[in-house]
């Protein structure tokens, strides 16, 4: 296999990989995306709820027993149709929304909160989330400011003006996924304790993802219900802009999990798995693939984020490599300038990316 001009042939593979595994994806026909309810032990069941996004075709709800009601861990994406699929798929269960007296939510995405507010509409339930909303909150109060904003930042990163005007065009007006902007009653965080039937769940803050991400932990079942920080396949995202290092913080967040010694993932996406130290060890192996491939891309000269991006996710749609993996490398670069390996020039209107200094010295001397 030819070596990649930049970044060699380590890579090549790699990225030819996740090219073979969107164009999978995206031709591959679809059932219609129906709601399921199914039981997982005695006193939880999986709601799979849909959503509308091809490559993300539905998103876990969990229904904890809880003395004469049900916790509601994740709600689902807010629609014309959300609260009907979640009925229907806890009535599959013998269950019903009504059952539902506390909510808590993994982190503030659409698809984990979005119709949080409406059920406490319909039954009065308590909310809990962490409390790192700004990203939530901006989003949902205006997201078409939030939109520019993350356009202009397109535009900076060295996206072509003509793409940024496409999305513009096929984003604006877009529905956020939430019925309004998610107000809690009580705040999520690191030590607290959520009774249930299961045995008490414990808190821990796992910000990468979001800046809101929290797993839950049930020590004596070993379950965790893991939210979108473990999947169970690798798939990387991340909030940028609203915490220092969201790659390090995730990479952090990943250790804790690995420690707890828990084994039944109760994913946001997908089935459960019993991989827990396994899937956050390939998480791992994951981010430092992209951060070697980062620095192999830059040890010739300065590339924009765009370019970057345009190298390591060489065939993927321009829709995707803009609002997806753009982020994603964004994510990177800072994390590998807090490590002090590349510096940023602050150069317009494209600011771009170099080796920086003292790295570049070390590895000369090496």
């Amino acid at each position: 296999m030819a070596a990649h001009p930049k970044l060699g042939t380590g890579w090549v593979g790699a990225r030819a990989r996740v090219a073979l595994s969107w164009a999978s994806v995206s031709a591959t026909p679809r059932k219609p995306n129906l709601s399921r309810g199914e039981k997982v032990i005695p006193g939880l069941w999986r709601l799979k709820l849909p959503l509308p996004w091809p490559l993300v075709p539905h998103g876990n709800a969990f229904a904890v027993a809880d003395g004469d009601g049900l916790l509601l861990i994740d709600t689902g994406i807010h629609s014309e149709e959300s609260m009907d699929n979640l009925e229907d798929a806890l009535n599959q269960c013998g269950l019903s929304v009504d059952m539902v007296h506390r909510i808590v939510c993994t982190h503030a995405h659409a698809d984990h909160a979005g119709q949080a507010m409406s059920i406490k509409d319909r039954t009065g339930a308590e909310i809990l989330i962490n409390p790192a909303l700004e990203h939530m909150r901006g989003y949902v109060s205006d997201p078409d400011g939030t939109l520019d904003y993350r356009l202009s930042r397109a535009l900076l990163c060295g996206v072509p003006p003509e793409a940024v005007e496409r999305q513009r065009e096929t984003r604006r007006g877009m529905n956020s996924g939430f019925d309004r902007v998610l107000e809690p009653d009580r705040d999520l965080v690191e030590g607290m304790t959520i009774p249930s039937d299961l045995g008490d769940l414990n808190v821990i803050e796992t910000p990468g993802h979001a800046p809101s991400h929290v797993v839950l932990h049930q020590p004596e079942g070993r379950l965790l219900f893991s939210g979108d920080h473990i999947l169970g396949r690798v798939s990387l995202y991340y909030d940028v802009g609203y915490t220092p290092d969201p790659a390090g913080e995730f990479l952090a967040s990943l250790d804790k999990v690995a420690s707890l010694g828990a084994r039944l993932c109760l994913s946001g996406h997908g089935k459960p798995v019993n991989a827990i130290p396994e899937l956050a060890a390939a998480n791992k192996a994951a981010v430092e693939g992209r951060l070697r491939a980062i620095r192999s891309s830059l040890a010739t000269e300065p590339l924009s984020a765009w370019e970057i991006t345009s190298l390591l996710y060489e065939g993927m749609p321009e829709e995707p490599r803009i609002g997806w993996f753009l982020p994603e490398t964004l994510a990177y670069l800072t994390h590998l300038a807090i490590l002090g390996e590349v510096v940023r020039d602050g150069g317009e209107p494209v600011e771009r990316w170099a080796v920086a200094p003292a790295a570049s010295q070390a590895t000369a001397a090496a």
